[in-house]
């Protein structure tokens, strides 16, 4: 088997191969960004890519990227993520075609190294191997996110839907503006909105209410 790996920590990258390589599989190219895994996968069509989400230069999803770009130049390229962190919307993405030849483990299961090589073997073969952790935060985000909000949390998106400024809701509630934004902060929070430069967490969050209300009306 000839793997290519993707991880811009030089340690993590050098351990990877030293285990991959204790049971015979060998490394044919170990680098540390989105654009040379794409240039290696192109050149060595190995039999797996172990990539990492987050490389430079953003640090955000480059490798999972890479990973499938080349997944649609070579069907069916098996492909293992390796991540620190349990992010759903990356393995839904990964898996929107299919779950033969993929997996998305957290990097701390790399420690258990009969687990890992196991994984590896297993997508390599056209198997699937998604962290249980990463299984149940895909479950959880199928749900509408909406349920998850408490009553007030509810009254005060139903405000922001309005148009409401958060004085303004204060006032409509009778509670202090304090309140309302760590209620808003609450409802960013449940609903995954994280903080951007490029869009308004406000904004999305009405359009998620206004959505769901009208599928549910």
């Amino acid at each position: 088997m000839r793997v290519v790996i993707a991880e811009d920590s030089v340690l993590l990258r050098a351990g990877v191969r030293s285990l991959l390589a204790d049971v015979g599989i060998e490394t044919a190219a170990a680098v540390d960004n989105g654009d040379e895994l794409l240039g290696a996968i192109r050149e060595h069509r190995p039999d797996l890519v172990i990539a990492d989400v987050r490389m430079p230069p953003t640090f955000t999803d480059e490798g999972l990227r890479a990973a499938l770009a080349a997944r649609k130049e070579i069907p069916g390229l098996p492909v293992l993520v390796v991540s620190q962190y349990v992010e759903g919307s990356y393995a839904v993405d990964l898996i929107a075609e299919g779950t033969s030849g993929v997996g998305y483990l957290l990097k701390e299961r790399v420690a258990d190294v009969a687990d890992f090589l196991e994984a590896v073997r297993r997508v390599a073969g056209g198997g699937s191997a998604i962290d249980p952790d990463v299984v149940a935060q895909m479950l959880s985000r199928s749900r509408d996110p909406l349920d998850s909000l408490t009553a007030r949390e509810t009254e005060v998106l139903s405000r922001m839907a309005q148009g409401l400024s958060n004085a303004a809701i204060a006032k409509a509630l009778v509670i202090t503006q304090g309140a309302v934004e760590n209620h808003i902060s609450n409802i960013f929070a449940k609903l995954g909105l994280e903080a951007s430069r490029d869009e308004n967490r406000r904004i999305r969050a009405v359009l998620t209410y206004l959505d769901r209300t009208a599928v549910r009306a």
